[in-house]
This record gives structure tokens, sequence and C-alpha cells, in this order.
């Protein structure tokens, strides 16, 4: 746990300062993308992986084109 943050006023939006400490765990710095997830506690957040973004949206498209095939596997 790296302690707490507060949810800050960016023009329209909102955004949360991380602490130096979490961003060293996270391998990423000032600029860099991270991967927000829901998590069974709570949300992840992660350093984004363009090869693990690839795998997932190559995953999504299996699912979409062959629905009826793996719901018929799934019962």
């Amino acid at each position: 746990m790296f302690g707490k943050t507060k949810i800050i006023q960016i023009g329209n939006s909102v955004g949360i300062v991380l602490p130096k400490e979490a961003l060293a765990a996270l391998h990423a710095d000032k600029g860099d993308i991270v991967t927000i997830s829901a998590a069974p506690d709570g949300v992840r957040i992660s350093a984004y992986d363009p090869e693990v973004q690839r795998q997932v949206d190559a995953g999504r498209e299996v699912m979409r084109e062959y629905r009826d095939t793996l719901r018929a596997l799934a019962k």
C-alpha cells in the first residue's frame, strides 16, 4: 500500500496524484499510459503493455466471431 491520495479537479475532468513510490512500483513516469481494471477488492492500476492489449483485443475478436460455438461448448 502506498498511502492515500486525493481526487482533484483537472479542467473538466478529475484525476489522482500518484506518489513516487507507486510510480516506481508501476515502472511508470509522467506521460506514460496506465491500465485501470476491475479487481475483486476494487480497482487495479498497472503499466500499459501494448502486447497485452493486442492479446485482449484478439481474444475479444475470437469471442465475438465464435460466440455461438463458445456458448454451445460452455453447456
